[in-house]
């Protein structure tokens, strides 16, 4: 679970990327973040995430505070952020045993867990590369293979099916699927609003930092007449804000 509780974020005197935000992300759902381009979204995953410190308020991640207890917080989950170009000299396999020590993975409970999950993206032949030969789209699958290793309560995934080829990202779709039915969370930001409409159990729009809405496809459905798709809804509500 996931709770945010009136998060702020300034920058400068006057700039409010995040304005008040209260949101609650429960265990067992798929949440959609939604929001036009600098609309606060990416500021808002890496507050969750202790990459980015709150102006004001707190988030709890399975109880445990960002701000009080970053280490026990960051326990809890597995984050994918929006761009995979990091620790590029590495090869795939001495990336995932990086992240794997990180979380403290047993030597063998790893192994298994790489091949595992390196089969399931078909990236096992390309372990022995290194990730700045990688494509974009193989560079966020080992990305996301890593914050998987340690079988994370929470994910947080920040445009995840971005670079993905259509195979990938039908099974990050049904691992997504799998990891909410386990009774876990999962919280992504997404622009691919049919995606979004045909995974989430709930989803919440931002613009200019402030959330607009909350609930399901069929409440948002109800702010409109006939039955619109989540593109001309959320087109209209963003518009008028």
């Amino acid at each position: 679970m996931i709770q945010i509780n009136g998060v702020t974020k300034n920058y400068g005197k006057e700039f409010k990327a995040v304005d008040n935000i209260t949101l609650e992300i429960k265990d067992g759902e798929i949440f959609g973040f939604l929001g036009p381009n600098g609309a606060g979204k990416t500021t808002t995953l890496k507050m969750i995430t202790g990459v980015t410190t709150l102006t004001a308020g707190d988030i709890l991640i399975n109880g445990k505070s960002i701000k009080t207890d970053d280490l026990g917080a960051k326990r809890e989950f597995g984050f994918v952020p929006d761009s995979p170009d990091v620790l590029l000299r590495l090869k795939g396999y001495e990336y995932l045993n990086f992240i794997a020590s990180i979380y403290g993975v047993p030597t063998e409970k790893r192994t298994a867990k790489i091949h595992e999950l390196a089969e399931r993206f078909e990236m096992l032949e390309a372990l022995n590369d290194r990730l700045q030969n990688y494509s974009h789209g193989m560079r966020q699958k080992i990305l996301i293979i890593g914050v998987l290793l340690h079988d994370p309560a929470v994910w947080i995934l920040d445009e995840p099916l971005t670079g993905l080829d259509p195979k990938s990202s039908f099974t990050l779709k049904e691992m997504m699927r799998e990891h909410a039915r386990n009774g876990k969370t999962v919280f992504f930001s997404t622009h691919v609003l049919e995606v979004a409409e045909k995974l989430c159990d709930r989803i919440a729009i931002i613009n200019h930092g402030k959330i607009i809405f909350v609930g399901t496809m069929d409440e948002l459905k109800k702010h409109s007449e006939g039955n619109q798709s989540l593109e001309s809804l959320f087109l209209e509500l963003t518009d008028h804000e």
